[in-house]
Order: structure tokens, then C-alpha cells, then sequence
């Protein structure tokens, strides 16, 4: 997605982005409480735009650490 199309791009929940990714919301909660993942916080909810998810995937960032 170039940069142009980024202001216009929806910001999505944390259910969506889960979907999005195959993974669970609890996941992805994880992710935000470890700090690891790119979202804003709108009041009491987190929003996510789908191509900074997909930008922080490609660089490693869904990895797990064990």
C-alpha cells in the first residue's frame, strides 16, 4: 500500500486484526501488553491499520520469542 493511500486506510478493532493475522484476540492482546505490536488506543479500545500490521509481520515482529 503506497503512503498515499495511508491517510485514507480504515482503522480496524482487535477482532479484526485477529482475523486478519489467524490468530486469536488474546494474541493479540498479548502483543499489546508486551508493546510489541504498532496500535493506538482510542478511548478504552485499540485500533490498527492494516498495513503497519502487515509491515511489522514482514519484519519479524509476530515472531515468538520462547
Amino acid at each position: 500500500m503506497s503512503e498515499k493511500n495511508d491517510i485514507n486506510e480504515p482503522w480496524v478493532g482487535t477482532k479484526e486484526i485477529a482475523e486478519h493475522l489467524g490468530v486469536t484476540k488474546n494474541t493479540v492482546h498479548k502483543w499489546i501488553k508486551a508493546g510489541s505490536i504498532p496500535c493506538s488506543r482510542v478511548g478504552k479500545l485499540w485500533k490498527f491499520k492494516k498495513s503497519e500490521i502487515d509491515a511489522w509481520v514482514k519484519s519479524g515482529g509476530a515472531v515468538e520469542e520462547k
